[in-house]
């Protein structure tokens, strides 16, 4: 495992790698596109996999949900995709180290959450073209979700995305301090596991959830961006303020302190003498 210095240097160069493939939008939106259509595998999965479960009051529900779905995560690391959620955090700790802009940021942020909506869409018609959704199980599950989450006030959805992406970049952060497949994979999903199980609010699974309801006939564009209204700027407090500005602070190496006038006097004396007598 490499030290928490090392890995802010290793979050910075991933910050500037990212705020490079802003000078190709083209890339960008196809990337971040592909992110939003990983977390919706993660979502799919998760209703197909545990509506059953639900239909029949099983208590093992909540924990089979949080077991299955950091499928997802796990597919954006390893296979490489730009997740607005994760983004809030390394592009944050590239500002806050200097070797990215404001610019870069903002730009980072606006491109993978719109590129994250337009994939998980995209997944959502697919999905809904599949039928897999058509059960009546899967139809009950994917209703009484996004029932669940209309239900909240603005403050829970807040509040519920700082919980959230506070868990989600802890993995993201542990990943890259790990070595190792196995234990990259393991620091992922606990993590995940947790805040799907709890019921924490990610934007980018709210926006597949909500893509397949629409398509589904379950939910409307209002009531998604009511939701993303709140969760939004809930992920970034959680995955910005939380680990990013938090591991910056604690991993940033401190500035050399300033030798006194006097002692860099002497010791310049000190080296001309020495070079006379050489």
């Amino acid at each position: 495992m490499i030290s928490i210095a090392r890995n802010l240097d290793a979050t910075a160069d991933s910050a500037v790698h990212k705020a490079e493939e802003l000078r190709d939008p083209l890339r960008m939106v196809i990337s971040s596109m592909l992110a939003g259509a990983f977390i919706g595998i993660g979502e799919i999965l998760l209703i197909v996999a545990v509506s059953p479960l639900v239909e029949g009051h099983s208590a093992w529900a909540k924990l089979v949900e949080g077991a299955v779905f950091p499928l997802a995560l796990t597919i954006v690391m390893f296979a490489g995709a730009q997740l607005f959620t994760s983004n809030v955090m390394v592009m944050l700790i590239g500002a806050l180290t200097g070797r990215t802009g404001v610019k870069d940021l903002v730009g980072s942020w606006s491109f993978s959450l719109l590129g994250n909506l337009a994939g998980a869409f995209a997944f959502g018609a697919m999905v809904h073209a599949s039928g897999v959704i058509a059960t009546p199980q899967a139809h009950a599950m994917l209703a009484e979700t996004v029932h669940g989450k209309n239900a909240l006030s603005g403050g829970e959805l807040f509040w519920r995305g700082v919980l959230c992406n506070f868990l989600v970049c802890l993995a993201v952060w542990m990943f890259t301090r790990a070595s190792g497949d196995a234990s990259k994979t393991l620091v992922l999903w606990l993590p995940v596991l947790a805040f799907v199980a709890i019921g924490f609010e990610h934007c980018v699974a709210n926006m597949a959830v909500y893509a397949m309801a629409i398509f589904d006939g379950s939910a409307g564009f209002t009531q998604l961006l009511r939701n993303l209204v709140f969760v939004v700027p809930g992920n970034i407090v959680g995955g910005g303020l939380l680990v990013g500005a938090a591991y910056w602070a604690l991993g940033r190496r401190p500035r050399p302190a300033a030798q006194a006038p006097e002692a860099t006097a002497g010791t310049a004396a000190e080296s001309k003498i020495d070079a006379l007598i050489r």
